[in-house]
This record gives structure tokens, sequence and C-alpha cells, in this order.
């Protein structure tokens, strides 16, 4: 790969490996080699700026977590070395919390939950990033419910006016990558299955999705079948039933020893005005930042992974009704 460390066999290698390097093998100091000084960070609950922001929030993390393990699942990438490439990395990770910190006084729960990272590269390093923690499933293995937590960050913030804002487009910073990812069939195809649904066309479930489909949720939710993905995107587009659905970032990919897969960053935003997932609407303003991969087989859509941050949504909604 041009301009790349030739130790690094292809992109995906490159993006696997620092992730092991930074986090499991403590070379925390290569992020001020690996990210550009100026780099944005988005996530559901905020934007930072800065590489000084990115070490200092994962020396916390692992402060609080020090056997955390990040197991790349898959990454589905696109652009070539020269002009710069955004992978979307999906991963597995485990983490026993043993430390004080955000999540409160240590307990010794062993968490087990997903991340997609997006992450534009060129020149050997990452200098813009959208990353999704599945936060519903880690709050929920140490025994909060996503909305009690939310609330209690927002205390612990120093309340409504003083807590950090979650992701919204007015607070975004403009970074250098511009892309929209690639015009495979794939993503295209993936693509044009959301838009479907989020229009309210739930027969697309049952045209589309292998019947045998494998699911993966926010909460670590896992499904089986057509019921449980129409239960899940039901849910979600009912309490959001006037908000508008966007697909962000759009990839494909055909690649040997691989299913045919995509992976999307899509956003819904709008009010809070219909009784789903989100419970009895409160007209709030809301901004999901979602992620989602999906691999596809001979009878359609066999495995899918979609996350967003449940406690985001709900501080969201908390703001609003106090």
């Amino acid at each position: 790969m041009k301009g790349f460390d030739p130790r690094w066999q292809d992109f995906p290698d490159y993006i696997i490996g620092i992730t092991r390097e930074i986090w499991e093998e403590r070379q925390i100091a290569t992020l001020h080699h690996y990210y550009s000084e100026d780099i944005v960070v988005r996530s559901p609950g905020s934007v930072v700026v800065g590489n000084q922001g990115v070490i200092g929030a994962t020396m916390a993390t692992l402060a609080e977590f020090p056997d955390r393990t990040l197991l790349g699942e898959d990454v589905i990438w696109s652009g070539t070395p020269e002009d710069g490439m955004l992978s979307s990395h999906r991963i597995f990770s485990t983490a026993t919390h043993s430390g004080d910190g955000v999540y409160g006084k240590a307990s010794g729960t062993k968490l087990r939950y997903r991340i997609i990272a997006d992450c534009h590269a060129i020149d050997n390093q990452i200098n813009d990033e959208w990353l999704i923690r599945d936060q519903g499933a880690v709050v929920r293995q140490l025994g909060w419910d996503p909305k009690d937590y939310a609330r209690d960050l927002i205390e612990r913030e120093g309340g409504p006016q003083a807590c950090v804002p979650p992701f919204n487009p007015s607070i975004d910073k403009p970074g250098p990558y511009k892309g929209k990812g690639n015009d495979n069939e794939w993503g295209a195809k993936y693509a044009d299955v959301l838009n479907r649904i989020m229009g309210a066309d739930m027969a697309t479930i049952e045209a589309e999705y292998d019947r045998a489909c494998r699911l993966a949720y926010p909460g670590g939710v896992g499904g089986v079948s057509w019921p449980d993905a129409d239960r899940f995107w039901m849910g979600l587009r009912a309490s959001f039933p006037s908000a508008e659905f966007k697909i962000e970032h759009q990839i494909g990919r055909d690649d040997p020893m691989m299913p045919p897969r995509a992976a999307l960053r899509w956003s819904l935003h709008g009010k809070h005005d219909g009784w789903g997932v989100f419970g009895q609407p409160t007209g709030a303003d809301v901004y999901v930042m979602g992620a989602a991969h999906a691999e596809f087989g001979p009878w359609g859509l066999r495995r899918e992974f979609v996350l967003f941050d449940e406690t985001s949504i709900w501080k969201q909604i908390v703001l609003k009704t106090g």
C-alpha cells in the first residue's frame, strides 16, 4: 500500500493490527503516529477534536477495563491508498469492569459487546472517525437500564445545562474525508433494503432476507429470521415515524473467501413522536447515528449487524422531558 508501512499486508491488516497495538499491547503512544493531531472523532455521545482527547479517553477506558480485547470480526472498506481509504471495522470486545470510571464503581462484571468504527486513513495515518459502541449492551450487563443510565450521566456531568451534548449535525466538526463510499452492487442493495424498510415497506424483510438469517442488534440482542428483523426495525421506526432516514456512507465488497457484504452508516433525525421501543412520545428532537453490516447469500440477506447507542438516544429524550 503506497504511503503505508510495508509490514501491513493490506488495509484490513493495518486496521486490525494498529487496533491491537494500541489497546491490547498498550502501545498507546503510537496514537501520536497513527492518528493525526487534529483528528475528529464522532460518537453518538460526543465529538472529540484532537489526538490528545483520544489518548485521554483511551487511557480512561483501559483504567476501567484493563483486560479489554478487541476482536476484529470484519473490515469492509473502500478507496485507494493514494486517495485515502475508509474502513468500517466491526469489533467484538470483551472486558472486565475492574476499575472505577464512567460506568461507576468497579464491579468485576465481565462484558461482551460490539463496536463499529469507520476510519479514514491515508499515508499511514487516520484523520477522521465515526465510532459507535453498543452502550445499551454495556450498561445492561452492569445492571443499568439505558434510560436510567442516561439520567444518571446527565447529573454526573453537572445537569442539563452543563452536560456533554450528544452528537447532532449542529455540533459536528468538518474533517478531511468527504467521500461517500463506493458504487459496488452489494452496498447499493443493502441501502435499497433499508430505505424501503424505513419507508414503512416492512414486506421488504420477507422479500430480501434469508428466512434463516442471523441478526445482531443494539443491546446485545440476537435474533433469527423474519419476525425478529421486523420487530427490531418496526420498533425503531415507530418511535420516530416522521424522522428523516438518510444513508450517510455506503460500501459494498466482493472479496475472496468472503460472502458479498455491505457496510452502511446511516442517520435518523427528527422528533420522538411515536410509540415504539423508546416509549411514550415526548416530542424530543433526536439524532440517531447508526451503522450496519450485512452479508448476503443465495437466499438473500443472511447476516445483519446493526448498532446505535441507546443511552445517547435516551439522553436526548431525558434532556427534553427532565
